[in-house]
């Protein structure tokens, strides 16, 4: 019983990394989308007349 529950958290803990690497990557990526867009945004709003 207790090697079975040792094998379920060493699998628990490389998937919370693996997770946790994945939403980091997720993130960083996000915000370089937005600065890129913010950026052209700031650009073109010269180009808009009100």
């Amino acid at each position: 019983m207790d090697e079975h529950t040792y094998k379920v958290l060493g699998a628990t803990g490389g998937l919370n990394i693996a997770f946790g690497v994945i939403s980091i990557v997720a993130g960083i990526a996000t915000g370089v989308l937005l600065i890129i867009s913010g950026g052209k945004l700031l650009s073109a709003r010269k180009k808009v007349i009100i």
